[in-house]
């Protein structure tokens, strides 16, 4: 339950440092003494690539979590063949 705990409190955290970066970057693109079509453009810079990054992490997770199936399919495979194995011979 502490690791679970500890997990929250990394997440809230990199939640919160996410936060601020989004505020402090929409505070910068509003004061810049810039035209409305390129404050839109950045903006629309920043959200495609949140976007991505939100796939990429999401594409790695479902990756690894794919393996970790694999690996546990493959581990009941040959523990099923060690255990008729070893009832067959004794």
């Amino acid at each position: 339950m502490e690791h679970s705990n500890d997990n929250r409190v990394i997440i809230n955290f990199n939640l919160l440092g996410v936060v601020a970066a989004y505020v402090l970057l929409g505070l910068s693109i509003w004061i810049t003494d810039i035209p409305l079509s390129a404050k839109g453009f950045w903006g629309i810079g920043v959200l495609l690539l949140t976007l991505s990054l939100v796939n990429f992490v999401k594409y790695r997770f479902d990756d690894r979590l794919r393996e970790d199936r694999l690996q546990r399919l493959e581990d009941a495979k040959n523990e099923k063949l060690l255990e008729d194995y070893v009832s067959d011979n004794g």
